[in-house]
């Protein structure tokens, strides 16, 4: 976008050419498959992510490549986000990818089953912060980010939470995590509700499954917004999280808001806006 700028400054190209040429630069078409938003991230300050869910091996591969092969001729300094990759379908991308491990790092979380691809350049200039798959004090070493709650209900609701988690930190911002703390043991909770109201959290992410009630009860608890994830953990009437997510909507909690089932991702990027447009 710059060089296209400069060329208009420079008097090299028309504004009518200008025009078209931010336009093309906009979208990256890639084998007729994908359509690839390369502005995302200067829009949003969040770059564009891949659901690999449902897409045939041969036609990922072919858009994450493509994207590479484009990057040659582009400078582009976006990560790429792959989300519901599962376990097999990374094994087989990192011997289809491997050409790339030289320049781009590849992180994987297994809990999450999200794959980040970024440049290493990029990375080492931003002192080596990484994807922290363990520990929620390690991932960024820059005090003034700004800090995000993600609380799940149980132990089987970690994978959804686990994604918001690395959608969270990849925005730039610090997951203050803890797990396991549901209505069916309360005591657990208070605690960790006291840490991250300490800690300066400025949104919490709550993911529940069964009977859903742990967003409204921290709802009624803290000053700050809460998103509600329904997980599809629960068997009979709430199998699949519809008993979560209907719990969750029918909330009388005041500053509850409400994403899809097991949408750790929509939850994460629904933080970080919040994040982003605090003062």
């Amino acid at each position: 976008m710059r060089k296209i700028l400069e060329k208009l400054l420079n008097g090299e190209i028309d504004i009518e050419t200008c025009e078209n040429l931010l336009k093309a630069n906009t979208i990256l078409e890639l084998d007729g498959i994908a359509k690839f938003d390369n502005n995302r991230k200067i829009r949003t300050g969040f770059p564009e992510a891949i659901l690999a869910q449902g897409k045939d091996y041969n036609d990922l591969l072919a858009i994450i490549k493509g994207y590479f092969d484009n990057k040659k001729k582009n400078d582009f300094n976006n990560s790429i986000i792959i989300t519901r990759l599962d376990n097999d379908k990374y094994d087989k991308l990192k011997v289809d990818l491997a050409y790339l491990n030289e320049k781009f790092d590849f992180e994987y979380n297994y809990k999450a089953k999200i794959l980040i691809i970024s440049n290493k350049i990029i990375n080492n200039e931003t002192n080596g912060d990484e994807i922290n798959n363990e520990s929620d004090t390690d991932f960024d070493s820059n005090e003034n980010s700004k800090k995000i709650g993600i609380i799940t209900a149980g132990t089987s609701d970690m994978p959804v939470a686990e994604e918001a988690k690395v959608i969270v930190e990849q925005g730039g911002c610090k997951a203050i995590t803890s797990y396991d703390v549901g209505v069916a043991g309360i005591h657990r909770l208070f605690p960790q509700i006291a840490k991250m109201i300490e800690e300066g959290v400025c949104v919490i992410i709550v993911c529940a499954g069964m009977e859903g009630a742990l967003p409204s009860v921290v709802a009624g608890l803290v000053d700050v917004p809460i998103i509600g994830v329904p997980t599809s953990v629960g068997y009979g009437i709430g199998g699949k999280g519809k008993a979560a997510l209907y719990a969750m909507l029918q909330s009388c909690a005041p500053g509850l808001a409400v994403v899809n089932i097991d949408n750790g991702f929509g939850a994460g990027v629904f933080a970080l806006t919040i994040a982003k447009n605090l003062k």
